[in-house]
């Protein structure tokens, strides 16, 4: 069966289309559409899919109005955009790094960021929004150091990645510190956002992610030519006309903000950037990085996850990033299993 298609635009350029990618796509986006609105109708007070989405194009009842558009919607969309930051952040770490296993909760970034929050609970007992600016910056910083130190007349992906692996151990490290030197209040608060939760999300976290998307991905997007051509390596690319160290650390920058970002929204959820790019790829059975595949797959596995976590255990609503941890470590395992038996490990 033909996946690729030549289609010719009126302006008589031809261009390859990839009806396998492009129906994965629209299928995930129609699946995190749908997960979106169940879970709106989500909660103690439960509203029918249909009265939500009368309630999005201003149909409901005022009741209806206020769950839906001030209490539910800011939650689920602060998922979608957290999930496919993180989709994207990893897909662009793992293409970038040529390795599987190149996500920022490998390379430290995940840790990184929650030392930054964690200075601000520990240090000055800091408001929501300094903890999450807080976490902002140490994803940066850490991101900084990680790519300093693994420089040597550029950057080598699987140096990047030993590099990321020994920062992670560093930073951990100072992250049981800090949580030993902090108060029973200050350490409980520590701990419940270093578990990643959605719980309490409203507007005031969804413009900025919202914004930063929208100047990061068309970004990435306009380079995903040149990152596809690095995965062929550097001299190949470079004879290609890929200025390879520029769209590196340009696509770097963004994986790390977008890493970054999501963190300080919702806590370092795990597992969602190590597995959306793999399921991607396996279901688009396409090469290169997949990237908007692997966005919406991040969107589609944490809003997902979200509902799980509210429904699959009665009245005991767990914490977003517990699912993820162990829906992510299942499929991990699953992987290594497989990928033994074709002795690939």
């Amino acid at each position: 069966m033909k996946t690729n298609r030549a289609v010719r635009t009126p302006g008589g350029l031809s261009v390859r289309l990839d009806v396998r990618a492009l129906t994965v796509v629209v299928l995930l986006l129609l699946a995190a559409l749908t997960a979106s609105v169940v879970l709106i109708g989500t909660g103690d007070f439960p509203i029918p899919a249909a009265d939500v989405l009368r309630t999005l194009v201003g149909e409901g009842n005022a009741g209806q109005e206020f769950i839906v558009t001030e209490l539910r919607l800011p939650r689920v969309l602060v998922g979608l955009l957290v999930g496919a930051s993180l989709g994207l952040g990893g897909a662009l770490f793992q293409s970038i790094t040529r390795n599987p296993l190149g996500s920022p909760d490998v390379l430290g970034l995940g840790q990184g960021a929650t030392a930054g929050a964690l200075a601000v609970i520990v240090l000055s007992s800091g408001s929501a929004n300094q903890v999450a600016l807080g976490a902002l910056a140490g994803g940066l910083v850490t991101g900084l150091a990680i790519y300093v130190l693994a420089w040597k007349r550029g950057v080598h992906g699987y140096r990047l990645v030993l590099v990321g692996i020994g920062v992670s151990a560093i930073v951990t490290a100072v992250n049981g510190y800090l949580l030993t030197k902090s108060d029973i209040v200050d350490a409980a608060r520590a701990v419940v956002w270093m578990t990643g939760s959605l719980d309490g999300r409203d507007w005031d976290q969804v413009w900025p992610l919202l914004a930063l998307c929208a100047v990061l991905v068309p970004s990435v997007l306009a380079n995903s030519r040149g990152l596809r051509m690095m995965e062929m390596g550097d001299d190949v690319s470079s004879a290609l006309g890929v200025r390879v160290e520029r769209v590196r650390l340009l696509l770097l920058v963004a994986a790390v903000l977008l890493t970054a970002s999501a963190t300080a929204a919702a806590g370092p959820v795990s597992f969602v950037a190590l597995t959306a790019p793999q399921l991607a790829r396996r279901l688009t059975r396409s090469p290169g990085p997949n990237l908007v595949a692997s966005l919406c797959m991040g969107a589609a596995l944490l809003v997902t996850a979200d509902w799980i976590s509210q429904r699959a255990f009665g009245a005991e609503q767990l914490p977003v990033g517990v699912v993820t941890g162990v829906l992510g470590g299942v499929y991990l395992l699953w992987l290594l299993v497989t990928e033994r038996r074709a002795g690939r490990v």
